[in-house]
């Protein structure tokens, strides 16, 4: 399947389909499997949480979970796991794209520009008439998974809404997503939650085995990416580590800045092909002043992402005084480089920008 039709997919790694195991969440997981062994399935679920940390993996589990077992478990009775057999035929069907009992609801290429196109719209919810009229006659469960429902415009959304009012038999809607607030109440209302949790380490190195093979860092990975393993694997692809162990290297000068320090990060980000590494490096400048305001505000040691950061943040943050300082440079400086970039500015003179005002407001501090 072309990459440009996965929209849920991230980049180097295994799509949630194919990915067998989920770490970290298993109190969703058992809020499921108790629902189901208690015959009290809900029509609709509604998978939140913050991105990259399972939801659409565990989607694709309920799914592969719904049409490989039987209502009460058959003769083994309740299970206790939503494993599937990877040689079970519905696992086989799935991973081949061709089993009739599911139907995934994502953002489609428009045919115009051959690219994804911003939102859900009403033509892909539409789909659901016919994937429930074609598969009324062959029975059992028919599961929905839409990622992310709430990429879906108004049109869509009302078209959605009609189902989860009046469910057809046998009916199963698994909605992924990130920010539940922008839904309709009223789809809120007609579903059942099942949250995820941002993952600890030990989950994060267990889930960034299964997708990349042995991964090193995986503490450092978790609080750089807010235990999301998708934004792990993001900045793994990005380079962010060594990027981010840069950035506290360059604050670790402040209140003065090493020009050639700064100088070279930013002549770094010139060219159409280095806008990924724009975006990351904003980011992760972003989240350094952030750990700095957090570490200020709690008064709690930093638990280091790289080496020198937290004697970094006992320096410049050792107080709320400071800590306040420090978010609202956080707030203001990754905006106005965003704006900048969205208006064609060269990139490297936004990230200069982000960093001279970093060294005034320190300058100042000092005194």
């Amino acid at each position: 399947m072309a990459e440009a039709a996965e929209p849920d997919r991230i980049d180097g790694a295994p799509h949630p389909r194919d990915t067998r195991k989920l770490y970290g969440q298993e109190d969703a997981e058992q809020r499921f499997l108790d629902a189901f062994a208690q015959d009290r399935l809900h029509h609709g679920w509604l998978i939140t949480g913050p991105r990259g940390i399972g939801k659409a993996t565990l989607a694709w589990r309920l799914a592969r979970f719904l049409l490989a077992t039987e209502p009460g478990g058959g003769l083994f009775g309740a299970p206790q796991s939503l494993d599937v057999d990877p040689d079970h035929p519905v696992s086989h069907r799935i991973a081949a794209g061709s089993e009739s009992g599911l139907l995934p609801i994502r953002r489609a290429v428009d045919d115009k520009t051959g690219k994804l196109k911003t939102q859900i719209t009403v033509d892909e919810v539409r789909k659901l008439r016919d994937f429930f009229g074609l598969s009324s006659a062959e029975g059992g469960r028919r599961v929905v998974i839409v990622d992310a429902a709430d990429e879906m415009n108004p049109n869509a959304a009302n078209a959605l809404l009609k189902l989860l009012e009046e469910p057809p038999a046998g009916a199963m809607l698994l909605l992924v997503a990130h920010q539940p607030s922008r839904l309709l109440p009223t789809i809120r209302s007609r579903c059942r939650e099942l949250r995820l949790h941002p993952l600890n380490p030990d989950a994060m190195s267990r889930a960034l085995e299964q997708a990349l093979g042995e991964v090193t860092h995986a503490e450092a990975l978790a609080e750089l990416s807010g235990g999301s393993v998708g934004e792990a694997i993001r900045v793994l692809n990005g380079g962010g580590l060594e990027l981010y162990a840069a950035i506290v290297d360059i604050l670790s000068d402040l209140p003065r800045l090493s020009r050639p320090a700064v100088l070279k990060m930013c002549n770094s980000l010139g060219g159409r092909e280095a806008e990924p590494r724009f975006d990351l490096t904003v980011r992760l400048l972003d989240l350094a002043l952030a750990r700095l305001a957090r570490a200020g505000a709690t008064g709690q040691p930093l638990i280091e992402a790289v080496p020198g950061e937290a004697a970094l943040a006992a320096r410049l943050s050792p107080d709320a005084r400071a800590a306040r300082r420090w978010a609202e440079l956080a707030a203001d400086l990754g905006a106005r480089a965003r704006a900048g970039r969205a208006v064609n500015l060269d990139p490297g003179a936004l990230v200069l920008d982000m960093f001279l005002r970093l060294e005034s407001a320190a300058l100042k501090a000092a005194g």
